[in-house]
């Protein structure tokens, strides 16, 4: 890690990774002890911490920890750090192991937005780009003092799963760079009254997935998020909605700019057609309400589907399905595609504690030819490497 403020977030990354059951060493250049000591990182990895070459120099520490890493993530990643890297210079423990790895590089960067935007900077980004080394855009928000902007380093949640995907199901050979790439995701609410939904157990979480991969790979990342309660995915633009009829609208809008729609969001089919205006109270022991009639929501997938192959994105779509035999995931899946006009489809068995709010997803990817891939149960992020790999003839043309 570099040695800049948000240093202190990258406390709860190592403790997110060791939760996963990753075996973690930390890396630090002299100046991120500045802002968290050694002492701290030995108590939390467990490990001995050195910025130096020279410690511990029978082992070649720089050798081999570049040879035995399965990733390396540098977060925060400081516009000196990555001057560093782009240039090969080697001058610490850290920037010599960087040199010596043979796994993929993930660079998490940090800094002012007067630093992120300067041309040195983003030469030295595009440099490690093209050296196929990961660099994710840094969020927008509070900087250090009054200061805002872009340059914030990503929650470590949004972090983690960004190294899920270059751990599970990697894909070194994708660029997406140049692409635009529009995600829906989470569980759109409709209205009963103004306290009351009616709504779905959709976490988003395989959606924050889908955009953080495409960001890693490169691409320019959209996400329409229905009632999503995590950290925005890394290098991703988010747009909040609730209702169907506010996500319809926001894919319309966006919609224009995209060369991939990935439509996870699970939309309500149906919403109240006369939700009340004041809250519905309870008038008596008794008191049973009158039957909420319902009608029908805009089906959106089936609307970009419907329109001419040229004048819309590839589509993929998501059917979560109650089923656990394949046959019948198949038939449905496949029924889906043909229906919604979509590209490719994923069909993915759900029900109680099965793939809504969970880390893990199994499922079927499917083209119009049937089964593209049979993807075993693995995180998220690994279901959107397999999507990806999927789509990647279609987005290479």
């Amino acid at each position: 890690m570099g040695g800049g403020i948000a240093a202190y977030k990258s406390c709860e990354l190592l403790r997110r990774f060791q939760a996963s059951g990753h075996d973690v060493t930390v890396i630090p250049t002299k100046s991120s002890l500045e802002f968290i000591g050694s002492s701290t990182w030995e108590a939390l990895s467990g490990k001995p911490v050195t910025t130096e070459v020279f410690d511990s120099v029978h082992e070649v520490p720089h050798v081999k920890l570049g040879q035995e890493a399965d990733l390396f993530v540098i977060a925060p990643a400081t516009a000196n750090l990555i001057a560093k890297l782009a240039h090969g210079l080697a001058d610490d423990l850290l920037t010599n192991s960087v040199l010596m790895a043979q796994c993929p590089i993930l660079v998490v960067p940090a800094m002012h937005t007067e630093m992120w935007l300067n041309p040195a900077t983003q030469a030295n980004v595009q440099t490690l780009r093209d050296r196929g080394i990961r660099v994710v855009d840094p969020d927008v928000g509070r900087l250090t003092g009054p200061d805002s902007g872009p340059g914030r380093l990503p929650e470590p949640q949004a972090i983690e799963i960004a190294a899920q995907v270059l751990v599970d199901g990697y894909l070194p050979d994708l660029d997406l760079h140049g692409k635009r790439v529009l995600v829906t995701g989470g569980g759109t609410r409709e209205s009963i009254d103004p306290v009351r939904d009616i709504g779905n157990r959709s976490s988003g979480k395989q959606a924050w997935a889908i955009a953080s991969a495409a960001s890693v790979y490169g691409a320019k990342t959209t996400v329409i998020a229905a009632n999503v309660e995590l950290p925005s995915p890394v290098g991703s633009t988010v747009i909040n909605v609730k209702s169907a009829l506010e996500m319809a609208d926001a894919v319309d809008e966006q919609l224009g700019e995209a060369d991939v729609l990935v439509m996870c969001a699970a939309v309500a089919d149906f919403r109240p057609k006369a939700p009340a205006d004041v809250k519905i109270k309870k008038t008596s022991d008794d008191f049973v309400p009158a039957p909420i009639e319902l009608e029908r929501n805009p089906d959106i997938l089936a609307a970009v589907g419907a329109r001419p192959e040229a004048d819309r994105p590839l589509l993929v779509g998501f059917a979560a399905e109650t089923v656990t035999d394949e046959a019948q995931l198949i038939e449905y899946g496949l029924g889906k595609l043909t229906k919604k006009g979509a590209d490719f489809l994923v069909a993915n068995p759900v029900g109680k504690d099965q793939t809504f709010g969970e880390d893990s997803n199994s499922g079927l990817v499917l083209g119009p030819e049937g089964i593209v891939d049979r993807v075993e149960k693995t995180s998220k992020a690994g279901l959107a490497n397999a999507l990806f790999a999927a789509c990647r003839e279609k987005l290479s043309s």
